[in-house]
C-alpha cells in the first residue's frame, strides 16, 4: 500500500504545476494572439481580431503588393543559408580540433568561440559596425553574412562538440589499425557519426540568423534590409496586419522544420547534450 501524500507534498506539486502552467502560458499566449490577429478582417493590427479572413495572407503572397517584403525575405534566407553553410565548415573544424583536447589553450579557444552567446546582441552589432568601418568596409550582404556567422557559429560548435564527446575512440583506433588514413577515417567514420549533431546545430544557427535583429540593424543599408528589420519598420509606421501574417508564416515554418529535425536527428536530445 502506497504512502499517503502529505499536505506539504500536495502543496508543492500544486505550486510547481501552477508555475509550469504560468510559464507555458507566457510562452504560448503571444504566439496564439499573433496567429489569431493575422486572420482578422480589420484594417488595423489589434486584438481581439474582427471577423475571419485570409485576405492578409493573400496580400502577403501577392508579388506586387508585398514586393519589398519578398525582397527582404530573400535577403534573410540568403544570409542565413550562407552564414549557416560557412558556420558548419568552420565550427566542425574547430570542434574536431578542440573536442578531445584538455589543454588550457583549447579551453581558452573554446571560450572565445562561445563568447558571442554571452555578449548582448546590440553590443556586438555596434562593435562589428565600428570594427568593419575601421577596416574600410561598407554595409553589404557579405558583411552581414560575416556578422551572422560570428553569432550563430557557437550553436553548431556546441552540438558538434557534444556529438564528438559521445564518439567511442575505439572506432577511430580500429579504423587506423586497419590501415585507413586520417582523412578516410574522418570521411567514413567520424563525420557520419557526428552528422546528427552538426545538423542540429545548423538548424539552430539558421533559425537564429533568420530572427537576428541587432547585427542586421547595424550592418545593413537600404538595399540589404532583412525581414525582421522590415517588419519592425512596418510596425513603427503603419501597424500593417501583414506583419502578423509574416509572423504566422514564420511560426508555421519553424514548427514544421522543428518537427523534421526532431524526427531525423533528435533535436531535443542534442540540445540537452
Amino acid at each position: 500500500m502506497g504512502r499517503r501524500r502529505s499536505f506539504g507534498d500536495v502543496s508543492y506539486g500544486l505550486l510547481i504545476g501552477g508555475l509550469a502552467l504560468l510559464a507555458v502560458t507566457i510562452i504560448v499566449a503571444p504566439v496564439v494572439i499573433v496567429l489569431m490577429t493575422s486572420f482578422t478582417e480589420g484594417q488595423a493590427l489589434k486584438f481581439p481580431p474582427k471577423g475571419f479572413s485570409l485576405g492578409w495572407y493573400e496580400q502577403l503572397f501577392d508579388p506586387v503588393k508585398s514586393r519589398q517584403i519578398h525582397k527582404t525575405a530573400g535577403n534573410s534566407l540568403w544570409i542565413a543559408a550562407f552564414s549557416t553553410l560557412f558556420g558548419v565548415v568552420l565550427a566542425t573544424l574547430a570542434a574536431l580540433g578542440l573536442g578531445r583536447s584538455r589543454s588550457r589553450l583549447a579551453r581558452v579557444a573554446d571560450s572565445l568561440f562561445m563568447s558571442p552567446l554571452v555578449l548582448p546582441g546590440i553590443t556586438f552589432g555596434l562593435a562589428a559596425l565600428v570594427y568593419f568601418s575601421l577596416l574600410g568596409f561598407r554595409p553589404s550582404i557579405e558583411l552581414m553574412i560575416a556578422g551572422h556567422l560570428i553569432v550563430t557559429m557557437p550553436f553548431i560548435l556546441r552540438t558538434t562538440t557534444a556529438s564528438l564527446s559521445q564518439l567511442d575512440p575505439a572506432l577511430l583506433d580500429s579504423s587506423q589499425s586497419l590501415g585507413a588514413s586520417w582523412l578516410y577515417t574522418l570521411r567514413r567514420v567520424t563525420l557520419p557519426l557526428i552528422a546528427p549533431g552538426i545538423a542540429a546545430g545548423a538548424f539552430l544557427a539558421f533559425m537564429a540568423s533568420i530572427d537576428n535583429v541587432p547585427v542586421s540593424l547595424f550592418l545593413s543599408n537600404a538595399r540589404t534590409d532583412t525581414l525582421p528589420i522590415r517588419m519592425w519598420g512596418m510596425m513603427e509606421s503603419t501597424l500593417d496586419v501583414r506583419v502578423a501574417a509574416v509572423s504566422g508564416v514564420l511560426i508555421a515554418a519553424a514548427f514544421v522544420l522543428m518537427l523534421i529535425m526532431e524526427w531525423t536527428v533528435g533535436l531535443t536530445r542534442r540540445m540537452r547534450d
